[in-house]
């Protein structure tokens, strides 16, 4: 399925890669936290080969996994999840250039842990929400569903839990114990978040100012209104109801434009 891009859609999953990127570099991988995906198997191998960046350990690893989804699953993964889950790569190698770190910002894991889950999981819900994707996890999860014929969700699950588990093995239990406790609570995180992304408030409106509202919403907001047909409890009186759904955002604008004309 192809998916299209707008410029303004674009410039957002750009900064939602930034600011995972940000969250995955100054948190979770100074503290070795791999919180899955494909920076938690970057954080793994780093320990390993603390000689590899762990921006070029995920570069790598992106690579090969698109190679092997390209020949197990199929052509499923468009040129946005490659240019998603590179980009997310190439900033932390960027910001290993820039800003070299020699250990975590603090020393308790679990501060590392909450910031670094608040960041990354905002990064991850406005790409998301743009209906792209990080890759890394994703494809694993894909080759996992291809041969067992779980669903996605389900092998999403597998492919993080199994990073976790190599971060036990690799990085300790307590370590491995609070990245599986990361990657538990950055999913609840981003369902949160992007459900707080598409609010909408379901607006009813009395007013013997009816048609100075429906223009202002209709023209100056461009948003569709309803007009209902209601009765006053107390007077029995007929009424028009002026029916409308706008963004969070906007719903402030509508009651101070609304409290201005009446």
């Amino acid at each position: 399925m192809k998916i299209k891009v707008t410029f303004r859609s674009f410039l957002l999953i750009n900064f939602g890669l930034l600011i995972t990127a940000l969250g995955l570099y100054f948190f979770l991988i100074p503290a070795n936290l791999a919180a899955g995906g494909v920076g938690g198997l970057g954080v793994i191998i780093n320990r390993l080969l603390p000689q590899i960046p762990v921006g070029v350990i995920m570069f790598i690893f992106n690579i090969i996994l698109f190679i092997l989804a390209f020949l197990l699953v199929g052509r499923e993964f468009g040129g946005l999840t490659v240019y998603n889950s590179l980009l997310l790569s190439v900033l932390i190698y960027i910001l290993e250039l820039l800003i070299p770190l020699k250990g975590p910002l603090v020393g308790d894991l679990l501060v590392n842990l909450i910031y670094g889950m608040l960041t990354t999981s905002m990064g991850m819900a406005i790409v998301f929400n743009q209906n792209a994707s990080t890759g890394g996890t994703d494809i694993i999860a894909a080759i996992i569903s291809k041969f067992t014929g779980l669903n996605i969700g389900r092998s999403l699950l597998i492919a993080d839990s199994l990073i976790a588990l190599a971060a036990i093995l690799v990085l300790g239990v307590e370590i491995g114990l609070y990245s599986l406790l990361g990657i538990l609570v950055n999913t609840t995180l981003i369902d949160k978040i992007i459900s707080g992304f598409n609010t909408k408030y379901q607006v009813a409106i009395v007013s013997q100012k009816e048609e100075l509202i429906t223009d202002f919403i209709t023209r100056e907001m461009d948003r569709g209104v309803t007009l209902l047909h209601g009765t006053g409890g107390y007077s029995k009186e007929a009424k028009r109801v002026i029916y409308t759904v706008v963004p969070r955002n906007e719903y402030t604008i509508i009651r101070n434009k609304i409290m201005e004309i009446d």
